[in-house]
């Protein structure tokens, strides 16, 4: 059901007021900019600290200090079995079985792992499809596999391009693109969320379109995880990673995580890079030759955890685990929702700004992308020195991304205001 909203601050107030995850926001520790609290919209590049991050990383401080090499074994977390603490949560959040996700490694990383795997090219089924404008890395990565398999990436990439007039990708094309590409086809991999456009992507589609002609599909989280709830499992994705440190809010560069669909996760016999972690649980210190992958998720690791970038991941599993994805989507829906209202009232005389995110709720997360008219950087620049931390991306937008487990109804309303302000302050320098 959709929220009758009004323009005015009272409003925003009584909304947060009946807002059942306001509390939340005392979890987080908030940036402080002109001597009070910033407008942090920034949770997309870096989500905000939790404050139970410092005690959960000096726990296993002490625990290095008291136990040091026994501490693999011994205290309330072992680090031996520490990585399996993240399962619960992670598996709910991207609909998966507990034994199809490990966190482990960074995104690019774990990408090129999975490539090794499910990346294997025969014959003429060797193209791989993916978005006109995916994230940089996505596209590294994929040039680096082609490459070392003696591929030219320009003959083997399908970009598939989005509508002209309004930038974003149609299912019904997406899905047209998969079926024309048919046996030369052998993954597609798409995001879940365009990290340009905000737009969130049918997964359960592109996946079973992928599969019809016989190739494999893989995501990129990055900006749906801890953003939209997901159903991987129940879709059929044969693959997925992200990263842990922006709506999870996990520290810079804080840990990743894979999810591989139990009907591989169980396949030794599957290409992989191996590593000791990676290995057989039960025979890891008998120091045999001869790699015997675990028949799950934890099969595709290397080395042992990184028990301190656990310990921040872990501190706000925690906060997930509380607030539940399904409620966090619908105050993120509620706060996207109320600051699309008020941005359109704004634009009731011209578009100055220009919304290039879905307007459809289903069809995107916690972000609105602004595509500001006849304007550059000193709109973005202006706003920052007010207090609102956001995200400028070449050539003219600027990201804005409330966070529902810390973002407010009244910072969303505080902020167009800025924007409007600043916006008639450059108009009105520029008709001098």
């Amino acid at each position: 059901m959709s929220i009758p909203y009004k323009h005015s601050l009272s409003f925003a107030r009584e909304l947060d007021e009946h807002d059942p995850l306001h509390s939340f926001r005392s979890l987080f520790k908030i940036p402080q900019r002109n001597g009070k609290d910033c407008i942090y919209f920034c949770g997309n590049s870096l989500g905000l600290q939790p404050k139970a991050a410092a005690n959960s990383i000096a726990e296993q401080m002490d625990n290095w200090a008291h136990f040091a090499v026994e501490g693999h074994f011994e205290g309330a977390t072992p680090w031996m079995t520490y990585h399996k603490q993240a399962r619960k949560t992670l598996s709910r959040l991207v609909g998966a079985k507990e034994h199809e996700v490990v966190a482990m490694n960074s995104l690019t990383v774990n990408l090129h792992l999975l490539l090794v795997t499910f990346y294997q090219p025969q014959g003429l089924r060797r193209k791989i499809l993916m978005e006109k404008g995916a994230f940089p890395s996505d596209q590294y990565a994929l040039e680096s596999h082609l490459k070392w398999y003696g591929y030219d990436p320009e003959e083997c990439i399908i970009e598939v391009e989005p509508d002209v007039d309004t930038n974003l990708y149609s299912t019904g094309h997406i899905v047209n693109e998969i079926s024309k590409a048919g046996d030369e086809l052998a993954l597609v991999l798409f995001s879940g969320i365009q990290y340009y456009t905000g737009q969130l992507f049918d997964m359960a589609a592109i996946t079973k379109a992928a599969h019809g002609v016989g190739a494999l599909a893989g995501f990129d989280l990055a900006h749906a995880m801890g953003n939209v709830p997901m159903s991987l499992h129940d879709a059929e994705v044969d693959f997925a990673t992200w990263c842990s440190y922006k709506y999870l809010n996990s520290s810079p560069g804080g840990i990743s995580g894979i999810y591989i669909h139990e009907k591989h996760a169980a396949n030794k016999d599957l290409n992989r890079f191996g590593g000791w972690w990676g290995h057989n649980e039960q025979e890891r210190f008998k120091m045999k030759k001869g790699f015997d992958p675990t028949p799950n998720a934890d099969g595709w690791q290397l080395s042992n955890a990184p028990v301190l970038l656990l310990a921040a991941h872990m501190a706000s599993l925690n906060i997930f685990e509380k607030a539940g994805i399904d409620e966090l989507r619908k105050k993120s829906v509620a706060l996207t929702g109320f600051l699309e209202f008020l941005l359109r009232e704004l634009n009731k005389d011209d578009e100055t700004v220009q919304i290039i995110t879905p307007s459809n709720p289903e069809e995107r997360g916690s972000q609105l992308s602004l595509f500001i008219t006849n304007g550059n950087k000193e709109v973005f620049n202006a706003i920052q020195r007010r207090g609102v931390i956001a995200d400028w991306r070449e050539p003219n937008v600027i990201r804005i991304a409330p966070a529902p487990l810390y973002n407010t109804f009244q910072e969303v309303f505080q902020f167009v205001e800025i924007l409007k302000e600043e916006l008639l302050k450059l108009a009105s320098i520029k008709h001098g």
